[in-house]
């Protein structure tokens, strides 16, 4: 399992990393975001620091505690708990609310789309598994 947690480090590091150019050029984000109010703008800009903010966090905190992420203590359970329902939520709304039929049509985007949903996918699997796992083994 601790490979599988330090893959999923890596890999929520780097969707913080890569969520700048997503926005930028993938979604063209900031013309968007240009056309609201500039309250609003700085709402939307501050949540999409928050979501890289908290992808990065979570990177972290699986490859420098990989080991306290399974043991099955009270803080393992929180948050392995928080991380599958933060990854959960992710692919919920995605698949439900954001429909991905404006992602332009290069090559690139649409392996990059599979990808990354492929990793969302991957980070709700490992955690989900985790939190069950550290819970099970809290309660017995």
């Amino acid at each position: 399992m601790e490979t599988l947690i330090i893959i999923g480090g890596i890999g929520q590091i780097f969707t913080a990393l890569i969520y700048p150019y997503i926005r930028h050029r993938v979604f063209d984000w900031y013309t968007d975001i240009g056309k609201l109010k500039p309250l609003n703008q700085e709402i939307a800009k501050t949540y999409g620091r928050y979501i890289q903010g908290l992808n990065f966090a979570f990177g972290l905190i699986a490859l420098i505690f990989t080991e306290e992420l399974s043991n099955g203590s009270g803080l393992a359970i929180a948050l392995t708990g928080l991380i599958a329902a933060y990854w959960v939520g992710k692919l919920i709304t995605q698949f439900a609310y954001y429909p991905m039929y404006e992602i332009p049509k290069e090559p690139l985007f649409k392996v990059g789309e599979i990808f990354m949903n492929t990793l969302f996918v991957f980070f709700a699997l490992v955690y989900t598994i985790l939190f069950t796992g550290n819970l099970i083994g809290w309660m017995y």
